[in-house]
């Protein structure tokens, strides 16, 4: 995910994603945690894209 697909969503959408990225993260800690995660850097890459999705959140607040 990039940050250019972000900035054209609205708040109600980000905050949406942001939920969605943070129970990905919750199930892959978990799997992690179970030795059940093949690829380890996929907790990496949805870091850096909750990362992302607060940025968007952020910017769209301090612009309204």
């Amino acid at each position: 995910m990039k940050y250019t697909d972000l900035d054209t969503k609205d708040a109600k959408a980000l905050s949406e994603l942001l939920k969605e990225k943070k129970l990905l993260l919750f199930r892959l800690k978990g799997k992690l945690r179970t030795m059940q995660l093949s690829n380890p850097n996929e907790i990496r890459e949805v870091k850096k894209d909750i990362a992302r999705v607060k940025t968007a959140i952020s910017k769209a607040s301090s612009e309204a």
